[in-house]
């Protein structure tokens, strides 16, 4: 099969198509058929190994100390069951589904992919396409996962800075749509509208107005890319309850099946749609990498491995 391969760290030109091994599943696992996966600032990060300094030791550790110990990238995908094995009843040959790989070693960059039935994998929201759907398990379940910390209640005010993004746009609609909250969302000025779109009460153009300088007061403020200056935060710390860092705030419960199930539910009924900046075809990841590391994109960025009717192409 093919595959998107990386034997070093390095610039986005260290990723290579190359032909590998086709995996078997297991007893309890299926196997996937990949249509659709995404391009991440996270395999961005293991690509290039660029990381805070403090993270440096254990990401080393974590990712492999010398030369990348997993050597496919690819955290999320979608795609079609080819196989299961024979302990597997939750899925079957022709099923449409979409998934995380994070506890699976992560392959998404690849046409096809073994990952457990128990895992973070369902079966598709029959409203999305594939490359949709691969848009959805990482970001999604992260904001999901992060906002739940908040213990929001209807009515209160939660500010979203960072909106445009994957975990952004995600935090958007959630806050909004599943947790009832008043939101506001910061972004920079050409992503205004669409963000307003996505259902946030308040959009903030960050280029034109610091948010910390308002009087008001927020119960939970998000920074959805962990990217708010020093001084902003420390002043946006003192004017919450809570205050959420992506970074920060990210780990704790993993990714869940039962997470999934939720915000696929929520696409179902259109509370939440996953947002696409641009779409590549799998050979293209080199460029993919080099647009996601460039910081402007909008949303997601995804990767057409096996493309399906219907599929969204840039």
């Amino acid at each position: 099969m093919k595959a998107i391969v990386y034997t070093h760290y390095g610039a986005p030109e260290v990723l290579r198509l190359q032909d590998v091994p086709k995996p078997t599943p297991r007893d309890n696992e299926v196997l996937v058929k990949v249509h659709a996966t995404t391009a991440t600032i996270g395999d961005v990060r293991m690509r290039s190994f660029i990381v805070p300094r403090a993270m440096w030791l254990g990401a080393r550790l974590y990712l492999g100390l010398f030369q990348p110990r997993r050597k496919i990238l690819g955290m999320e995908l979608a795609g079609e069951v080819e196989a299961v094995g024979r302990a597997v009843t939750r899925f079957k040959p022709g099923d449409a589904v979409f998934g995380s790989t994070f506890a699976a070693n992560f392959g998404g960059y690849a046409e096809y992919k073994c990952l457990p039935e128990d895992g973070a994998l369902a079966l598709k929201p029959a409203n999305l396409t594939y490359e949709e759907a691969a848009a959805v398990p990482g970001a999604g379940m992260t904001a999901l996962r992060i906002l739940r910390k908040a213990q929001i209640q209807p009515g209160q005010k939660v500010l979203i800075y960072g909106a445009s993004g994957a975990v952004g746009t995600n935090a958007v609609q959630l806050a909004r749509n599943h947790f009832g909250a008043e939101v506001t969302a910061v972004c920079s000025t050409a992503n205004l509208e669409w963000v307003e779109a996505l259902g946030a009460d308040r959009v903030i153009d960050y280029t034109r107005e610091d948010f910390t300088a308002r009087a008001g007061e927020y119960d939970v403020i998000f920074d959805a890319v962990g990217k708010l200056p020093a001084a902003q935060r420390h002043k946006a710390q003192k004017m919450t309850r809570c205050y959420l860092d992506v970074h920060r705030d990210s780990s704790g419960g993993g990714e869940r099946r039962d997470d999934l199930l939720l915000l696929k539910t929520l696409i179902e009924v259109g509370k939440l749609k996953p947002v696409i900046d641009r779409c590549y075809p799998l050979e293209q990841a080199v460029e993919a990498h080099r647009y996601v590391q460039a910081g402007h994109k909008k949303g997601n960025v995804v990767l057409s491995v096996a493309p399906a009717a219907g599929a969204v192409r840039a």
